[in-house]
């Protein structure tokens, strides 16, 4: 996914976190043939960037709000 730091992805955190979570719950049922496996396994990746990238962002938006509280 490689968004750029200033980029805003297309999909929301919840939304990402939630196919996550089903990429993960269609992993751990079983049943899929090897590709089918590998390309879920790539997605989940994707989407667990995606996510980092979100909350990254909130720690710099919540640092940035709290650090102007601060008395210098």
């Amino acid at each position: 996914m490689s968004a750029k730091p200033d980029e805003q992805p297309t999909t929301t955190y919840e939304q990402a976190r939630e196919e996550l979570a089903d990429v993960v719950r269609r992993l751990e049922a079983g049943g899929l043939t090897l590709e089918e496996s590998l390309a879920l396994w790539e997605r989940g990746e994707q989407l667990a960037e995606l996510c980092q990238h979100w909350l990254d962002r909130a720690r710099e938006r919540l640092a940035a709000a709290t650090s102007g509280d601060q008395p210098e």
